[in-house]
This record gives structure tokens, C-alpha cells and sequence, in this order.
């Protein structure tokens, strides 16, 4: 398969055909310039429509150098484009470099519900041990924000900082809004029932 042919079939109607070009080019390794598939397929993570397809995007993202990957995801996180600035936070924290932890802490409080939940889950995968209390104490102000699903995945994110996430959910439980404390009654309850589901935790 030629590059140009290659690139082509990132943008085919199918999503077939896309998924299996963002692999080949995941799987060429160094016979292609990293940085123009850096290029390319953070490029394409910004517009594809389709789930699984984004995620192969992602894969094949994180098998570049992250001395290349790292500073150009960095720079998606500035978009006006929703979509990628949360791929970019997915992507930065399946590659795990500490480099990214500044600006990825600065994201939690997004307007946007989609980015705001990548941004926890990010958080949670970059955060220095000595970030830890902090960053739980941050995230536990986003305490009954809208929906079930956005406060389900707070939840899940205070459950991976482990007791610093307890804590503070422990310490909301008598706050005196109703859906923070709702909220936090919720997360304890995760906390000691991961499996259980998140709308029987407020009852």
C-alpha cells in the first residue's frame, strides 16, 4: 500500500476501510516520517465519526516517538474543536508521559461535558504521587455536575485516586446542596461496590 493511497483510505465512506488503513499505518513503524503521521492522524482524530476507528487512530498515534507525538497533542488541546481536544487527552494518557500533566490539569473544569470527563480520566493516569491529594480535592468541586453519566465518570475517576478520592467524597456528604451530597453519597458507594450500578447508588 502506497502513503498516498494510505492517507486516502483514512477519509473512505467505509469505516472498514478506515479502520484497517489507520493500522497499516500504525504497523509500518519507521518506513514513515513520524512526524507526518504524527501530523495526519491527529488530524484525523480531530474529525473521525466513527468509535472504533478513533481508537486504532490512537493506537497507531502512540507506536510514534512520544518526543513527537507528545508536543503535538499538546497543541490540539488549544482546538476550538471539541473532539479534538478530547482524542488529544485520550491519546496523552495512553501514552502516560509526565510532560503532559501541567496542561492536562488545567482542562478539569471544561465547559464541555465530553471533554471535562476525558480530562478526569487523563488526570487520573498523569497525576504525580504528590498531585494526588490536590487533584482529588479539585475534581471533588465538579460534585453533581448534570447528568448521571458526567457525574458516573467523576466518580470513576475519584475511585482511581484511591483514598485521597475517598476523602473528599467523605467529606461532602452533609454539604448542604442536595446533588452534591447525592453525588458524593454515590461515590462512596462505588467506592465500596464497583460493580453496583451508578443509579442505584443514590438511593
Amino acid at each position: 500500500m502506497s502513503h498516498t493511497v494510505e492517507w486516502q483510505a483514512l477519509e473512505h465512506p467505509d469505516p472498514s476501510v478506515r479502520l484497517r488503513a489507520a493500522l497499516a499505518v500504525g504497523t509500518a513503524g519507521a518506513d514513515l516520517d513520524a512526524e507526518e503521521v504524527t501530523d495526519r492522524l491527529i488530524e484525523r482524530c480531530a474529525i473521525e465519526p466513527d468509535f472504533f476507528v478513533r481508537d486504532m487512530l490512537t493506537w497507531a498515534v502512540c507506536r510514534q516517538p512520544a518526543d513527537v507525538t507528545v508536543p503535538q497533542l499538546l497543541k490540539e488541546l488549544d482546538s476550538d474543536v471539541v473532539q479534538a481536544r478530547s482524542q488529544a487527552l485520550h491519546t496523552l494518557s495512553k501514552i502516560g508521559d509526565g510532560r503532559a500533566w501541567p496542561f492536562v490539569s488545567t482542562m478539569l473544569h471544561e465547559d464541555d461535558d465530553e471533554v471535562a470527563r476525558t480530562a478526569w480520566r487523563a488526570a487520573v493516569a498523569l497525576v504525580p504521587a504528590d498531585a494526588v491529594d490536590s487533584l482529588a480535592a479539585d475534581l471533588a468541586t465538579e460534585f453533581g455536575r448534570r447528568t448521571d453519566e458526567v457525574r458516573r465518570s467523576l466518580s470513576r475517576a475519584l475511585i482511581g485516586l484511591g483514598q485521597p478520592g475517598r476523602d473528599v467524597a467523605q467529606a461532602r456528604l452533609t454539604h448542604p446542596v442536595a446533588a452534591v451530597a447525592d453525588h458524593a453519597a454515590a461515590t462512596i458507594r462505588l467506592f465500596d461496590d464497583p460493580d453496583s450500578g451508578f443509579a442505584d447508588a443514590h438511593r
